[in-house]
């Protein structure tokens, strides 16, 4: 009787390496814990994901023909080549124009694939936890990113650095400059680092409200700290949260419109805040979307698998060749 087949899966951002290997059903056979990720040197990057590899596979000893570890698949940050797994850029890193997949290839014999590391975490909600044909995937935390799946497959442009959706322009006469260096980019307007923008104003205004006592300061105040203070119906923080809902809302809009999508998954910390987010982004997407009363509108709901995503996607890719 044949062995099953595994893979590797790594989740490379600019903090920490997450990984893990799985079968090709996507379940967990096993997990590490998150490791740093020494993201300002690239080769301390490739040192780093090779160590992971290697512990990996100890733990599960060497590949035959019939089973094992068969392949590896890399969720990365930036604008990744498809499918040639070149990383051209990178935020929060030191790495520029580093053929990751040929590297470890070459280090390691197993065929691999690299990807954005958005459209590893989209692919594995799709394909684990919101099967639909049409969908997208938004992660709301320190940026914005996300992936598209079309007719059951994943979107990915003409070189494979599309759908840089925290990069869409919703406000281009605005005053937020993107990390990017454009004004207007959804990212400045609808990510966690907005809502602790967004939160830190407001509690300078209110030294002794709820925010600044939980952050222990105006100053201190995160998203995470919103979000914790809009669960427990502090009004404050609830208004910030329907600010970034209104800009959040006018991109999903924009993705429906182009795209005619029939879910919209949102994951990362600032959408672990539930209803007191999603509230305000359904109510601002059905303000623009078009043709709102002519159509059949996509569902908005929460992520599935939550941190764990990204590398589960990047190894079920690396199964499937998708």
């Amino acid at each position: 009787m044949a062995l099953p087949r595994y893979a590797i899966g790594l989740d490379v951002g600019g903090t920490k390496i997450a990984a893990g290997v799985t079968d090709a059903h996507g379940e967990v056979i096993t997990k590490l814990e998150p490791r740093p990720c020494p993201a300002a040197e690239q080769d301390a990057v490739l040192t780093a994901v090779l160590d992971v590899i290697e512990e990996l596979r100890s733990l599960h000893g060497p590949a035959t023909d019939d089973g094992g570890i068969a392949a590896i698949g890399v969720g990365a940050a930036g604008l990744v080549d498809w499918p040639q797994g070149r990383i051209r850029t990178a935020p929060n890193s030191g790495y520029r124009d580093v053929p990751l997949r040929a590297l470890l290839q070459a280090a390691t014999g197993l065929p691999t694939v690299v990807d954005n590391d958005a459209n590893t975490a989209c692919w594995a909600e799709y394909r684990l936890g919101h099967r639909a044909s049409y969908m997208a995937f938004l992660t709301v935390g320190t940026g914005v990113g996300g992936g598209v799946v079309l007719a059951d497959r994943l979107f990915r442009g003409s070189s494979g650095i599309g759908t840089e959706i925290g990069h869409m322009i919703v406000d281009p006469y605005g005053s937020e400059r993107c990390g990017c260096g454009t004004v207007g980019c959804l990212e400045s307007l609808a990510s966690g680092t907005a809502l602790g923008r967004y939160g830190a104003a407001a509690a300078a205004l209110d030294p002794g409200g709820k925010l600044a006592t939980l952050a222990g300061g105006a100053s201190r105040v995160t998203g995470e700290t919103v979000s914790t203070a809009a669960v427990q119906d502090d009004p404050t923080a609830l208004a910030q949260l329907e600010r970034l809902g209104h800009w959040l809302g006018i991109g999903i809009a924009t993705l429906v419109n182009l795209f005619d999508l029939q879910l919209i998954v949102l994951g990362g910390g600032a959408a672990q805040a539930g209803d007191p987010l999603l509230k305000p982004v359904r109510t601002s997407f059905e303000r623009f979307v078009t043709a709102r009363s002519h159509r059949d509108l996509p569902d908005i709901v929460p992520a599935r698998l939550g941190t764990d995503a990204g590398w589960i996607g990047a190894a079920l890719l690396a199964l499937e060749r998708q």
